[in-house]
Protein backbone atom coordinates (compact mmCIF):
# COMPACT_ATOMS: atom_id res chain seq x y z
CA UNK A 1 0.00 0.00 0.00
CA UNK A 2 1.16 3.34 -0.30
CA UNK A 3 1.42 5.86 2.80
CA UNK A 4 2.15 9.48 3.06
CA UNK A 5 4.64 9.86 6.17
CA UNK A 6 6.50 12.23 8.23
CA UNK A 7 9.27 11.68 10.20
CA UNK A 8 12.21 13.40 12.02
CA UNK A 9 15.91 12.61 12.54
CA UNK A 10 17.78 12.42 15.31
CA UNK A 11 18.62 16.65 15.02
CA UNK A 12 15.49 17.63 14.86
CA UNK A 13 14.86 17.73 11.02
CA UNK A 14 11.83 17.24 9.94
CA UNK A 15 10.64 15.13 6.69
CA UNK A 16 7.80 14.08 4.50
CA UNK A 17 6.84 11.97 1.65
CA UNK A 18 5.08 9.15 -0.03
CA UNK A 19 6.46 5.21 -0.06
CA UNK A 20 4.77 1.88 -0.81
CA UNK A 21 5.53 -0.55 2.02
CA UNK A 22 3.29 -3.71 3.40
CA UNK A 23 2.50 -2.05 6.88
CA UNK A 24 3.36 0.41 9.17
CA UNK A 25 6.41 -1.50 10.23
CA UNK A 26 8.30 -2.32 7.23
CA UNK A 27 7.71 1.90 6.58
CA UNK A 28 9.51 2.82 9.95
CA UNK A 29 12.39 0.55 9.53
CA UNK A 30 13.02 1.65 6.14
CA UNK A 31 12.96 5.45 7.58
CA UNK A 32 15.17 4.11 10.31
CA UNK A 33 17.57 2.83 7.77
CA UNK A 34 17.80 6.30 6.54
CA UNK A 35 18.56 7.73 10.08
CA UNK A 36 14.32 8.79 10.84
CA UNK A 37 11.80 8.31 13.44
CA UNK A 38 8.20 7.87 11.93
CA UNK A 39 6.29 10.39 13.41
CA UNK A 40 3.18 9.48 11.46
CA UNK A 41 1.23 8.36 8.51
CA UNK A 42 -1.57 8.12 6.52
CA UNK A 43 -2.90 5.59 3.77
CA UNK A 44 -3.52 6.76 0.19
CA UNK A 45 -6.42 5.71 -1.51
CA UNK A 46 -6.36 7.45 -4.71
CA UNK A 47 -5.11 5.58 -7.80
CA UNK A 48 -1.22 5.65 -8.43
CA UNK A 49 0.48 6.23 -11.06
CA UNK A 50 1.38 2.71 -12.03
CA UNK A 51 -2.61 2.72 -12.66
CA UNK A 52 -2.50 6.09 -14.97
CA UNK A 53 -3.13 5.10 -18.80
CA UNK A 54 -0.58 5.95 -21.20
CA UNK A 55 -1.60 6.55 -24.97
CA UNK A 56 0.77 5.12 -26.94
CA UNK A 57 1.33 8.46 -29.37
CA UNK A 58 2.05 10.45 -26.10
CA UNK A 59 5.08 8.98 -24.81
CA UNK A 60 6.52 10.66 -28.21
CA UNK A 61 5.34 14.44 -27.13
CA UNK A 62 8.11 16.79 -25.61
CA UNK A 63 8.62 20.48 -25.55
CA UNK A 64 11.17 22.29 -24.59
CA UNK A 65 13.03 22.37 -21.21
CA UNK A 66 12.69 26.70 -21.81
CA UNK A 67 8.60 26.14 -22.19
CA UNK A 68 8.78 23.52 -19.08
CA UNK A 69 10.78 26.11 -16.97
CA UNK A 70 8.14 28.89 -17.79
CA UNK A 71 4.95 26.51 -17.10
CA UNK A 72 6.45 25.22 -13.57
CA UNK A 73 7.56 29.45 -12.60
CA UNK A 74 3.98 30.90 -13.68
CA UNK A 75 2.23 28.57 -12.46
CA UNK A 76 3.63 28.69 -8.96
CA UNK A 77 3.36 32.18 -8.60
CA UNK A 78 -0.66 32.48 -10.07
CA UNK A 79 -0.73 28.89 -6.87
CA UNK A 80 0.79 31.65 -4.10
CA UNK A 81 -1.18 34.69 -5.50
CA UNK A 82 -4.58 32.19 -4.48
CA UNK A 83 -5.66 31.23 -7.52
CA UNK A 84 -6.87 27.60 -7.68
CA UNK A 85 -4.47 25.10 -9.56
CA UNK A 86 -7.48 24.15 -12.71
CA UNK A 87 -7.73 27.86 -13.17
CA UNK A 88 -4.05 28.95 -13.35
CA UNK A 89 -3.46 25.65 -15.83
CA UNK A 90 -6.48 27.14 -17.86
CA UNK A 91 -4.66 30.60 -17.66
CA UNK A 92 -1.15 29.10 -18.81
CA UNK A 93 -2.99 27.56 -21.76
CA UNK A 94 -4.40 30.60 -22.80
CA UNK A 95 -1.47 32.36 -22.81
CA UNK A 96 0.94 29.96 -24.37
CA UNK A 97 1.80 30.42 -27.83
CA UNK A 98 2.74 26.55 -28.54
CA UNK A 99 -0.54 25.31 -30.12
CA UNK A 100 0.54 21.59 -29.29
CA UNK A 101 1.44 22.33 -25.17
CA UNK A 102 -1.87 24.28 -24.89
CA UNK A 103 -3.79 21.67 -26.06
CA UNK A 104 -1.85 19.09 -23.78
CA UNK A 105 -2.70 21.71 -20.63
CA UNK A 106 -6.37 21.94 -22.04
CA UNK A 107 -6.29 17.87 -21.39
CA UNK A 108 -4.90 18.39 -18.06
CA UNK A 109 -7.12 20.81 -17.09
CA UNK A 110 -10.31 18.38 -18.15
CA UNK A 111 -8.39 15.71 -16.21
CA UNK A 112 -8.58 17.55 -12.96
CA UNK A 113 -11.93 18.77 -13.20
CA UNK A 114 -12.91 15.32 -13.59
CA UNK A 115 -11.45 14.40 -10.46
CA UNK A 116 -7.81 13.28 -10.97
CA UNK A 117 -5.32 14.48 -9.32
CA UNK A 118 -2.56 16.96 -10.85
CA UNK A 119 0.10 14.28 -10.64
CA UNK A 120 -2.10 12.01 -12.58
CA UNK A 121 -2.85 13.96 -15.31
CA UNK A 122 0.73 14.96 -16.18
CA UNK A 123 1.59 11.04 -15.61
CA UNK A 124 -0.57 10.64 -19.03
CA UNK A 125 2.38 12.51 -21.02
CA UNK A 126 5.48 11.01 -19.61
CA UNK A 127 7.67 12.36 -22.61
CA UNK A 128 6.99 16.28 -20.71
CA UNK A 129 6.54 15.23 -17.40
CA UNK A 130 8.97 12.61 -16.39
CA UNK A 131 9.15 10.65 -13.28
CA UNK A 132 11.01 13.23 -11.51
CA UNK A 133 8.13 15.88 -12.28
CA UNK A 134 5.34 13.54 -11.70
CA UNK A 135 6.46 12.56 -8.20
CA UNK A 136 7.58 15.53 -7.03
CA UNK A 137 4.07 16.91 -7.71
CA UNK A 138 2.44 14.05 -6.44
CA UNK A 139 4.06 14.74 -2.78
CA UNK A 140 3.41 18.33 -3.61
CA UNK A 141 -0.45 17.49 -3.55
CA UNK A 142 -0.71 14.78 -0.83
CA UNK A 143 1.84 17.22 1.39
CA UNK A 144 -0.35 20.55 0.62
CA UNK A 145 2.56 22.47 -0.37
CA UNK A 146 2.63 22.11 -3.83
CA UNK A 147 3.43 25.68 -4.40
CA UNK A 148 6.83 25.46 -2.75
CA UNK A 149 7.54 22.14 -4.83
CA UNK A 150 6.31 23.97 -7.60
CA UNK A 151 9.21 26.36 -6.68
CA UNK A 152 11.87 24.01 -6.35
CA UNK A 153 10.87 22.43 -9.66
CA UNK A 154 11.37 25.47 -11.31
CA UNK A 155 14.72 26.42 -9.83
CA UNK A 156 15.95 22.35 -10.43
CA UNK A 157 14.68 23.42 -14.49
CA UNK A 158 16.27 26.37 -14.40
CA UNK A 159 19.56 25.18 -13.28
CA UNK A 160 19.56 22.31 -15.91
CA UNK A 161 18.92 24.55 -18.70
CA UNK A 162 21.63 26.58 -17.51
CA UNK A 163 24.36 23.66 -18.02
CA UNK A 164 23.04 21.86 -20.80
CA UNK A 165 23.24 25.48 -22.42
CA UNK A 166 26.92 25.98 -21.19
CA UNK A 167 27.94 22.43 -22.52
CA UNK A 168 25.89 23.03 -25.98
CA UNK A 169 28.16 26.59 -26.24
CA UNK A 170 31.36 24.38 -25.57
CA UNK A 171 30.31 22.17 -28.53
CA UNK A 172 29.20 24.45 -31.06
CA UNK A 173 32.26 25.84 -32.29
CA UNK A 174 33.76 22.61 -33.08
CA UNK A 175 30.99 21.09 -34.66
CA UNK A 176 29.96 24.09 -36.80
CA UNK A 177 34.00 24.16 -38.20
CA UNK A 178 33.50 19.93 -38.88
CA UNK A 179 30.05 20.59 -40.82
CA UNK A 180 31.74 23.68 -42.32
CA UNK A 181 35.02 21.34 -43.20
CA UNK A 182 33.12 18.87 -44.69
CA UNK A 183 30.78 20.76 -46.53
CA UNK A 184 33.86 22.00 -48.56
CA UNK A 185 35.71 18.62 -49.09
CA UNK A 186 32.11 17.62 -50.36
CA UNK A 187 31.89 20.44 -52.78
CA UNK A 188 35.65 20.05 -54.11
CA UNK A 189 35.46 16.49 -54.81
CA UNK A 190 32.06 16.16 -56.82
CA UNK A 191 32.76 19.51 -58.08
CA UNK A 192 36.01 20.94 -58.91
CA UNK A 193 38.77 17.66 -58.47
CA UNK A 194 37.29 16.14 -61.93
CA UNK A 195 38.04 19.11 -63.67
CA UNK A 196 41.63 18.56 -62.37
CA UNK A 197 41.39 14.63 -62.93
CA UNK A 198 40.57 14.96 -66.69
CA UNK A 199 44.00 16.90 -66.92
CA UNK A 200 46.15 14.57 -65.59
CA UNK A 201 44.17 11.97 -67.20
CA UNK A 202 45.22 13.68 -70.75
CA UNK A 203 48.70 14.20 -70.06
CA UNK A 204 48.82 10.58 -69.30
CA UNK A 205 50.73 11.19 -65.92
CA UNK A 206 51.26 8.56 -63.53
CA UNK A 207 49.87 9.36 -60.25
CA UNK A 208 51.02 8.34 -56.58
CA UNK A 209 49.24 6.49 -53.91
CA UNK A 210 47.69 9.63 -52.43
CA UNK A 211 46.26 10.88 -55.66
CA UNK A 212 45.06 7.97 -56.68
CA UNK A 213 43.16 8.02 -53.07
CA UNK A 214 41.28 11.34 -53.29
CA UNK A 215 40.26 10.48 -57.41
CA UNK A 216 38.40 7.31 -56.05
CA UNK A 217 36.81 8.74 -53.61
CA UNK A 218 35.80 11.76 -55.91
CA UNK A 219 34.39 8.80 -58.76
CA UNK A 220 32.00 7.51 -55.60
CA UNK A 221 30.71 10.78 -54.47
CA UNK A 222 30.81 12.16 -57.64
CA UNK A 223 28.65 8.80 -59.62
CA UNK A 224 27.25 7.13 -56.67
CA UNK A 225 26.47 10.21 -54.20
CA UNK A 226 23.03 9.16 -53.52
CA UNK A 227 23.84 5.69 -52.43
CA UNK A 228 26.58 7.35 -50.33
CA UNK A 229 24.43 9.71 -48.57
CA UNK A 230 21.66 6.24 -47.82
CA UNK A 231 24.76 4.20 -46.51
CA UNK A 232 25.98 7.34 -44.08
CA UNK A 233 21.68 7.63 -43.60
CA UNK A 234 21.62 4.11 -42.78
CA UNK A 235 24.69 4.14 -40.49
CA UNK A 236 22.90 6.93 -38.54
CA UNK A 237 19.86 4.97 -38.21
CA UNK A 238 21.65 1.30 -37.29
CA UNK A 239 23.77 3.36 -34.56
CA UNK A 240 20.82 5.21 -33.09
CA UNK A 241 19.11 1.90 -32.95
CA UNK A 242 22.14 0.15 -30.89
CA UNK A 243 22.13 2.98 -28.72
CA UNK A 244 19.33 2.08 -27.41
CA UNK A 245 20.06 -1.50 -26.70
CA UNK A 246 21.94 -2.20 -23.67
CA UNK A 247 24.91 -3.09 -24.64
CA UNK A 248 24.67 0.71 -26.87
CA UNK A 249 23.99 2.15 -23.72
CA UNK A 250 27.17 0.43 -22.21
CA UNK A 251 29.18 1.04 -24.81
CA UNK A 252 28.47 4.76 -25.23
CA UNK A 253 28.90 5.48 -21.55
CA UNK A 254 32.15 3.44 -21.55
CA UNK A 255 33.36 5.66 -23.81
CA UNK A 256 31.88 9.25 -22.91
CA UNK A 257 33.27 8.64 -19.24
CA UNK A 258 37.05 7.69 -20.55
CA UNK A 259 37.33 9.96 -23.54
CA UNK A 260 40.27 12.24 -22.60
CA UNK A 261 39.27 15.45 -24.06
CA UNK A 262 35.48 15.06 -22.50
CA UNK A 263 35.54 12.99 -19.85
CA UNK A 264 36.30 15.45 -17.27
CA UNK A 265 32.74 17.30 -18.86
CA UNK A 266 30.95 14.28 -18.35
CA UNK A 267 31.72 13.32 -14.89
CA UNK A 268 30.87 16.58 -13.50
CA UNK A 269 28.14 17.50 -15.12
CA UNK A 270 25.98 13.77 -14.47
CA UNK A 271 28.03 14.69 -10.41
CA UNK A 272 25.90 18.54 -10.77
CA UNK A 273 22.69 16.71 -11.93
CA UNK A 274 23.30 13.92 -9.23
CA UNK A 275 23.61 16.61 -6.73
CA UNK A 276 21.06 18.77 -7.23
CA UNK A 277 17.74 16.46 -8.40
CA UNK A 278 18.65 14.37 -5.41
CA UNK A 279 18.46 17.60 -3.14
CA UNK A 280 15.46 18.75 -4.98
CA UNK A 281 13.51 15.43 -4.50
CA UNK A 282 14.49 14.73 -0.99
CA UNK A 283 13.66 18.55 -0.19
CA UNK A 284 10.06 17.56 -2.12
CA UNK A 285 9.90 14.76 1.13
CA UNK A 286 10.27 12.17 -1.60
CA UNK A 287 12.17 9.27 0.12
CA UNK A 288 15.85 8.23 -0.29
CA UNK A 289 14.91 5.04 -1.88
CA UNK A 290 12.27 6.42 -4.36
CA UNK A 291 14.55 9.19 -4.89
CA UNK A 292 17.43 7.29 -6.28
CA UNK A 293 14.77 5.27 -8.47
CA UNK A 294 13.97 8.30 -10.09
CA UNK A 295 17.44 9.27 -10.38
CA UNK A 296 17.92 6.20 -12.28
CA UNK A 297 15.80 6.83 -14.82
CA UNK A 298 16.64 10.71 -15.21
CA UNK A 299 20.43 10.56 -15.43
CA UNK A 300 20.91 9.26 -19.09
CA UNK A 301 24.76 7.74 -18.53
CA UNK A 302 24.51 3.65 -18.07
CA UNK A 303 27.00 3.95 -15.20
CA UNK A 304 25.40 6.29 -13.28
CA UNK A 305 21.86 4.84 -14.03
CA UNK A 306 23.57 1.66 -12.49
CA UNK A 307 25.21 3.42 -9.36
CA UNK A 308 21.57 4.53 -8.49
CA UNK A 309 19.77 1.33 -9.20
CA UNK A 310 22.82 -0.26 -7.19
CA UNK A 311 22.20 2.42 -4.42
CA UNK A 312 18.38 2.25 -4.08
CA UNK A 313 18.96 -1.56 -3.60
CA UNK A 314 21.17 -1.60 -0.74
CA UNK A 315 20.38 1.77 1.18
CA UNK A 316 17.03 -0.41 1.93
CA UNK A 317 19.70 -2.66 3.63
CA UNK A 318 20.70 0.22 6.11
CA UNK A 319 24.35 0.63 4.18
CA UNK A 320 24.90 4.34 4.35
CA UNK A 321 24.73 6.19 0.52
CA UNK A 322 28.25 7.68 1.01
CA UNK A 323 29.85 3.89 1.21
CA UNK A 324 27.76 2.98 -1.46
CA UNK A 325 29.10 6.15 -3.88
CA UNK A 326 32.52 5.07 -2.48
CA UNK A 327 32.67 1.98 -4.52
CA UNK A 328 32.28 3.93 -7.81
CA UNK A 329 35.40 6.21 -7.66
CA UNK A 330 36.13 6.25 -11.61
CA UNK A 331 32.49 7.92 -11.96
CA UNK A 332 32.09 10.08 -8.41
CA UNK A 333 35.37 11.60 -7.43
CA UNK A 334 35.95 11.43 -3.39
CA UNK A 335 34.23 14.62 -3.02
CA UNK A 336 30.49 13.55 -3.43
CA UNK A 337 30.71 10.63 -1.22
CA UNK A 338 32.68 12.58 1.41
CA UNK A 339 30.27 15.22 1.63
CA UNK A 340 27.58 13.13 1.74
CA UNK A 341 28.96 11.16 4.68
CA UNK A 342 29.11 14.92 6.43
CA UNK A 343 25.30 15.31 5.01
CA UNK A 344 24.25 11.97 6.23
CA UNK A 345 26.36 13.00 10.15
CA UNK A 346 24.96 16.00 10.71
CA UNK A 347 21.58 15.72 8.79
CA UNK A 348 21.52 18.00 6.63
CA UNK A 349 21.99 16.54 3.08
CA UNK A 350 19.74 18.09 1.49
CA UNK A 351 21.66 21.35 1.88
CA UNK A 352 25.24 19.67 1.36
CA UNK A 353 24.19 18.20 -1.87
CA UNK A 354 23.07 21.77 -3.40
CA UNK A 355 25.96 23.35 -2.23
CA UNK A 356 27.84 20.07 -3.92
CA UNK A 357 26.17 20.90 -7.31
CA UNK A 358 26.36 24.44 -7.08
CA UNK A 359 30.46 23.33 -6.68
CA UNK A 360 30.26 21.09 -9.70
CA UNK A 361 28.03 23.91 -11.97
CA UNK A 362 30.79 25.99 -11.51
CA UNK A 363 33.39 23.89 -12.70
CA UNK A 364 31.39 22.86 -15.59
CA UNK A 365 31.36 26.46 -16.53
CA UNK A 366 34.50 26.83 -16.22
CA UNK A 367 35.72 24.02 -18.11
CA UNK A 368 33.15 24.90 -20.85
CA UNK A 369 35.10 28.48 -21.54
CA UNK A 370 38.25 26.44 -21.50
CA UNK A 371 37.22 24.11 -24.04
CA UNK A 372 37.16 26.02 -26.71
CA UNK A 373 40.92 27.02 -26.31
CA UNK A 374 41.73 23.14 -25.67
CA UNK A 375 39.72 22.68 -29.10
CA UNK A 376 40.82 24.83 -31.11
CA UNK A 377 44.26 23.96 -32.33
CA UNK A 378 43.42 20.24 -32.16
CA UNK A 379 40.99 21.49 -34.76
CA UNK A 380 43.84 23.67 -36.49
CA UNK A 381 45.69 20.80 -36.81
CA UNK A 382 43.23 18.49 -38.32
CA UNK A 383 42.27 20.92 -40.92
CA UNK A 384 45.69 21.77 -41.63
CA UNK A 385 46.80 18.71 -42.27
CA UNK A 386 43.59 17.57 -44.41
CA UNK A 387 44.63 20.32 -46.68
CA UNK A 388 48.04 19.59 -46.78
CA UNK A 389 47.60 16.16 -47.74
CA UNK A 390 45.23 17.38 -50.11
CA UNK A 391 47.64 19.97 -51.61
CA UNK A 392 50.33 17.55 -51.80
CA UNK A 393 48.34 15.17 -53.74
CA UNK A 394 47.24 17.27 -56.21
CA UNK A 395 50.96 19.30 -56.77
CA UNK A 396 52.80 16.39 -56.82
CA UNK A 397 51.00 15.29 -60.36
CA UNK A 398 51.42 19.20 -61.30
CA UNK A 399 55.08 19.09 -60.87
CA UNK A 400 55.54 15.34 -63.31
CA UNK A 401 53.41 17.19 -65.74
CA UNK A 402 56.01 20.01 -66.12
CA UNK A 403 58.80 17.71 -65.79
CA UNK A 404 57.05 15.99 -68.76
CA UNK A 405 56.65 19.83 -70.57
CA UNK A 406 60.49 20.41 -70.39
Amino acid sequence: MKIFYTAKNYTGEKKQGELDVKDERELANQLRSDGYILTSFEEIKSSGKGNVKVEFLNRFITISLTDKLMFSRNLSVMIASGLPLSRAIKNISLQTRKKKFAQILDEIFDSIQAGNSFADALAKYPGIFGDLFVNMIRVGETSGNLEEVLNILAVQLEKEHELLSKVKGALTYPAVILFAMIGIAILMLTYILPKLTGVFTDMKVELPASTMFIIAISDVLKNHGILVAVFFIGVIVLLRFFLMTDIGKKTLGFLLVNAPLIKNMVIKVNCSRFARIYSSLLKSGVSSVESLKILSETLTNYYYQNAMKDSAAKIQKGITLSSIISKYPKIFPVLVSQMIQVGEETGKTETILLKLAEFYEDEVSQLSKNMSSIIEPILMIFIGSAVGFFAISMLQPMYSIMDNIK
